[in-house]
């Protein structure tokens, strides 16, 4: 098994004023040649977005997009004709395919907002675009893993590549258990808050590790933990 290391302080960060953005991989202006990706995943922002202001309507294309929202609301509008709030313990995933524009906005006047933007490369290129969200109930989560985002073949949403994306809310003292699937390039293992002990290596809050080759793996939590194991295929970049 090969482990990768990524700790909190070593991300790309970027104070936009509006947005305070922190990058685990390659994203805008930071680059790291070691940090352009991991198998077919591409982006894991970690963005603060400040009251009533956000992302403006852009495009994408060919990308598997998922917000995954820590604390806070997105208004989200695209050219699908979707207009939706998505609130905390809620997932917005996009197959962007052949094309689409969005915006994101906080949709609170005096809250911020803070998510995960997490980019995934597809399976299959220039399909047709498609939407969807969901509210996961966190008490489904507590001391084991809950599905956000599949193939569609066991539960989550569904996304155009043989990933997923799960979480656990892990208490002190209590340990959870990850299988990848046989085909898995790896699992990046993200700690949104807590101590864990995840296999043979320590992670604080924004701390991550990627496991390649692992049969399986244990979160040890050592304090009160909110993990996100996102499992993904290899692809080959070029």
């Amino acid at each position: 098994m090969k482990t990768i290391i990524h700790k909190a302080d070593s991300r790309g960060f970027f104070d936009h004023g509006w947005l305070k953005a922190k990058h685990s991989f390659s994203f805008g202006r930071w680059y790291d040649p070691e940090r352009v990706n991991f198998g077919a995943l591409r982006v894991l922002n970690d963005d603060i977005i400040q009251p009533s202001t956000g992302f403006g309507m852009h495009p994408h294309d060919n990308m598997e997009i998922i917000s995954v929202i820590l604390e806070g609301a997105i208004q989200h509008e695209d050219s699908m004709g979707h207009k939706q709030v998505i609130r905390e313990n809620e997932v917005q995933v996009m197959s962007a395919g052949t094309g689409i524009f969005h915006s994101e906005h906080n949709a609170s006047k005096t809250s911020p907002l803070n998510l995960l933007q997490i980019w995934i490369f597809p399976k299959e290129k220039n399909i047709k675009p498609v939407y969807n969200q969901h509210l996961f109930g966190k008490e489904e989560a507590q001391n084991k893993w809950q599905r956000l985002v599949s193939n569609g073949s066991d539960g989550g949403l569904e996304i155009n590549q043989d990933a997923f994306i799960s979480r656990a809310f892990v208490d002190a003292g209590k340990e959870v258990l990850y299988t990848p699937g046989k085909s898995s390039f790896g699992t990046y293992l993200f700690v949104v808050e807590g101590y864990v002990i995840a296999g043979e290596d320590e992670l604080f809050s924004r701390d991550a590790v990627g496991l390649v080759g692992a049969d399986k793996f244990s979160v040890k939590a050592k304090s009160d933990a909110y993990v996100l194991a996102i499992e993904v295929p290899d692809i080959n970049l070029k």
